[in-house]
């Protein structure tokens, strides 16, 4: 593990949950690349990074922390890939959906490259159809029905 990526993941997610863009921007190469595999946004340089960031905090008051459980790791050419939690409420329209101020809770895997010590890509996978469960109702009914759910 390279501590000074691991410091400087830190720091970004102390930014993020502050919600300070200044600062969470400076922990990002300025080629930087962001995607959203659940809604198939990807957002390329600063610029980009900063609408992904404005986008999610005007839509989810979250905060993002690794639970119990949850394990990140480092590979061999200083990837690193994590679990770790959204928590918050829905406070502002997102995919059509007005804001419920309902809470959310999602688990999600981000996977982060880096080059000249700053994070060069950041691609997060998250469950989208439990994402719009608690925020607004069952996306697919057909989900309602099945005898071995758990509740999300």
């Amino acid at each position: 593990m390279n501590l000074e990526l691991a410091a400087l993941v830190r720091r970004h997610v102390e930014a993020e949950n502050a919600q300070n863009l200044e600062a969470t921007l400076a922990t990002l190469h300025p080629e930087c690349r962001f995607e959203d595999h659940a809604t198939g946004q990807v957002w390329h340089g600063r610029d980009g990074a900063a609408a992904h960031y404005r986008q999610w905090w005007t839509t989810f008051d979250v905060t993002v922390k690794r639970e119990p459980g949850q394990i990140a790791a480092w590979t061999d050419d200083d990837g690193y890939i994590g679990e770790a939690t959204w928590r918050g409420h829905h406070v502002g329209p997102f995919l059509g959906l007005a804001p419920t101020k309902r809470p959310v809770i999602i688990p999600f895997v981000v996977v982060l490259g880096f080059r000249d010590g700053l994070m060069l890509s950041e691609g997060f996978h998250y469950d989208l159809a439990s994402l719009l469960r608690q925020i607004g109702g069952e996306p697919i009914q057909a989900l309602s029905g099945l005898p071995y759910r758990a509740a999300a």
